[in-house]
């Protein structure tokens, strides 16, 4: 899987007693460097105002029409200030900006602070985010509080931005898809499809009847022939029919069908029983290909994990699982064994696991009818994790990190799992249990707590609780 990087619309700011050739370096230096980091630009052309920067409000009414003309084309916009720069111009440019706006100021230099050679951009700053405050426009803002594009401490500032407006891009008019009905016992995913549209997030359902359908009906083609042979690398199939195979490749080329059909971001399935009485198979290794892929997938129907999924990968631009918060680790209160029956993505994987029939479900349906888990043990690494539930019509979110350990787990354990340490793991469960969160958490590698909440909370609207500390971001933003 590849991550996209964001694309950046760029916004000069000015005052005009200062010196003309701070905004021909910053008009050059900025797109040279994001360029360098992988990320295209959009630039106002220089003729277009003085000096291609923004300082009256005609000029911001330009810059505004700019944005509109490129609508679509950047997912983020950076507000430079190669001097003091001018609120009222800043204001009328990127009032109706609709994505995130990063604040970077240029600092001055200490041989360089003559009337002819001074930026002043460290006050200009502060005088900005005054403005937009008063006027409800949101930016984001990270320290240093002044800093050059060059240096490193900058490079780490556009990484995050650029997690920030991945999440805003993915998760504002996303298609999340129902797969089937929710299974009737399993009333812990059930979820506000309105509250959800409130924010932006559309749920498409299909009947599981004709997903059987069309995967009964498929004959093969090219495309039935390249899921076989990513599945034949993905794990060790040793053991299992060619029936169930055959069903599990032509699962996987349905629901890339569906996907494309109606758009969607993220899926959630209904993965028992019919899967099993009508195609002996459990769909879980499909399951973890799509989020390898890219594409947040669930099981169970569980709408909210799906959501989440995708909200993780966007933020790590690597896959995310889903796992059941299941088993205590002896008697240490921070780790704990998270697993599932085997959607793990085969990237999170120790090595590659193997295929099995479904070991719970054998007493349901019998032997040989619920092959698909992919069975190994999941990596170690850091990882970010998280899920979302909706109620009284908000969308609340719980955020935390922790790490997988090399501890064993006793072979003769089930599906795929790893020794999770959470710090304040105790309290985290309280939260989930008091909040009525899932059992369900999802998780990507590395530490992206900061980026998440900001997207979902600040930028989406979205509640948003760190269970560690027992503060929503807004109290810690406060």
């Amino acid at each position: 899987m590849r991550k996209e990087n964001s694309t950046f619309a760029l916004f000069f700011g000015n005052r005009g007693f200062f010196p003309a050739a701070l905004i021909a370096e910053a008009r050059e230096e900025l797109p040279r460097v994001l360029a360098e980091m992988g990320h295209q630009t959009l630039i106002l052309d220089e003729a277009a105002t003085r000096y291609g920067a923004v300082e009256t409000v005609r000029e911001g009414e330009i810059y505004a029409n700019f944005l509109q003309q490129h609508r679509g084309q950047f997912d983020g916009i950076i507000l430079c200030l190669p001097n003091f720069g001018d609120e009222t111009g800043a204001v009328a440019a990127l009032k109706d900006a609709n994505v995130p706006i990063l604040i970077q100021a240029y600092p001055d230099d200490m041989d360089k602070m003559s009337p002819a050679l001074r930026r002043d951009a460290f006050c200009g700053k502060l005088s900005i985010t005054d403005v937009f405050r008063q006027y409800g426009v949101k930016f984001t803002t990270l320290k240093p509080h002044v800093v050059k594009p060059t240096s490193a401490a900058f490079k780490a500032n556009i990484d995050y931005f650029d997690r920030v407006c991945r999440v805003v891009k993915g998760l504002r008019n996303m298609v999340v898809g129902a797969i089937g009905a929710r299974t009737t016992p399993f009333k812990t995913v059930r979820i506000d499809e309105l509250a959800l549209q409130k924010h932006g997030i559309t749920v498409e359902t299909l009947d599981m009847s004709d997903v059987i359908g069309r995967v009964k009906g498929m004959n093969g083609s090219s495309a039935y022939q390249e899921k076989v042979a990513l599945l034949r690398n993905t794990a060790s199939w040793d053991g299992v029919p060619d029936g169930a195979f055959d069903n599990l490749a032509k699962l996987s080329v349905v629901l890339d069908e569906i996907i494309d059909e109606y758009q969607m971001d993220a899926i959630a399935i209904r993965c028992w029983l019919e899967l099993q009485k009508q195609l002996g198979i459990s769909p879980c290794v499909v399951l973890g290909n799509l989020n390898d892929q890219g594409v947040g997938a669930a099981c169970e129907v569980d709408l909210g994990s799906a959501i989440a999924l995708q909200a993780l990968n966007l933020a790590s631009g690597e896959a995310a699982t889903c796992l059941d918060w299941n088993n205590n680790y002896e008697d240490i209160d921070d780790k704990c064994i998270l697993f599932h029956c085997g959607p793990v993505p085969n990237s999170l994987m120790a090595q590659p696991g193997r295929i099995t029939d479904h070991d719970i479900l054998i007493t349901s349906v019998g032997e040989g009818l619920s092959f698909g888990c992919n069975v190994g043990r999941i990596a170690q690494f850091d990882f970010t994790f998280g899920n979302v539930m909706t109620e009284d019509g908000t969308v609340r979110w719980y955020l935390g990190q922790g790490e997988f350990t090399d501890e064993t787990i006793p072979p003769e354990f089930f599906g795929c799992a790893g020794v999770a340490h959470v710090e304040n793991l105790q309290d985290v469960l309280l939260h989930v249990m008091h909040t009525g969160h899932r059992h369900h958490v999802n998780l990507t590698p590395g530490i992206y707590v900061d980026p998440l909440k900001e997207a979902l909370h600040y930028y989406l609207g979205h509640e948003v609780v760190l269970p560690q500390w027992e503060k929503t971001w807004e109290d810690k933003r406060r």
